[in-house]
């Protein structure tokens, strides 16, 4: 594990392109080869392949291992940083596979990061640096969380010591609790992010209309803290109903469920980051069609705006 100290204070950069650019520039350039070779030329599968795939064909049992095909490593970032309170990197140590996304994870009220940390190794091992952050007082409110994501964005794509392998144009977050709200809070700030996965998330704002981010929704049947009723269910209902969306409620479980290793979580979650950072359609037959719910299933409810990308 190696440790980041803190860099000197820099200007903020502008903003990248909304993300989806990449992915019509990478199919425009089929097109354009088509044009200056003429109609009878001939593209090779590689050519034509999505170039931000990883790894062998997903089954069943590579979505809910516990650890993906690529080797990891760590790099801990340090408290003194600005604009959040410090993390870890967790990231592939392969580095002839390109550049991956980036997934930076915010925990709850009164939580550490040590209560993201099984979701460090695990997702990286798929295709991803991902970064469990601290925030600067375990008190922070959903909007603050909010902003410290933002901050780490820029820290992991722009200043952290791994940032050569993260793609800034395929970026997504994540966050229980509070750091759900928060999760929510900066996809609506930050519209060009790939992906959102909020986590049993608390808000006193209920209405997301103008996120623009592929969002899954994670609630708990049994949670008391931020119960479905009042948060995960009418955040997921005020997105946009064009927006890629899902939401998965746990059969039984508490508020504090997405704290420990759960291998529905782990499962849909890992799909939906290959699916909306990847662009990776391969993962698409573990969100569509939806899952079953019911007595003797994980989910006692699920949404979904099935077949995605259309």
């Amino acid at each position: 594990m190696r440790t980041e100290n803190p860099p000197s204070p820099v200007s903020p950069k502008p903003r990248r392109s909304r993300s989806w650019l990449s992915g019509i520039a990478a199919k425009s350039a089929l097109v354009v080869g088509l044009s200056l070779f003429g109609a009878g030329a001939v593209v090779s599968p590689a050519q034509a392949a999505n170039p931000y795939e990883r790894g062998p064909d997903p089954t069943e049992r590579s979505v809910t291992a516990t650890r993906g095909h690529l080797d990891t490593d760590t790099t801990s970032v340090s408290s003194l940083v600005t604009g959040f309170g410090g993390g870890t990197i967790y990231h592939p140590t392969n580095t002839n596979e390109g550049t991956y996304g980036g997934v930076v994870i915010a925990p709850g009220y009164t939580a550490g990061q040590s209560s993201m940390s099984w979701y460090g190794h695990r997702l990286a091992s798929q295709g991803f640096v991902v970064f469990t952050i601290d925030t600067n007082s375990r008190y922070d409110q959903p909007n603050s969380r909010g902003r410290q994501l933002d901050a780490a964005l820029d820290y992991l794509v722009d200043r952290s010591n791994v940032r050569a392998m993260v793609d800034g144009d395929r970026l997504a977050v994540m966050g229980h609790s509070m750091g759900g709200g928060g999760t929510l809070a900066v996809a609506e700030d930050r519209p060009e992010l790939r992906a959102a996965i909020p986590l049993t998330p608390w808000h006193t704002q209920k209405r997301w209309g103008d996120v623009e981010t592929p969002t899954l929704i994670i609630g708990a049947q049994n949670d008391a803290t931020a119960s479905v009723r009042s948060h995960s269910i009418p955040m997921y209902e005020s997105l946009d109903s064009s927006l890629d969306t899902a939401y998965l409620e746990l059969r039984g479980a508490s508020h504090f469920a997405p704290n420990v290793s759960n291998t529905t979580i782990a499962k849909y979650s890992i799909s939906w980051l290959k699916r909306f950072v990847d662009d990776d359609e391969r993962y698409e037959q573990f969100l569509c069609p939806p899952p079953r719910t019911g007595i003797g299933t994980d989910f006692s409810d699920y949404r979904d705006t099935c077949p995605h990308g259309s």
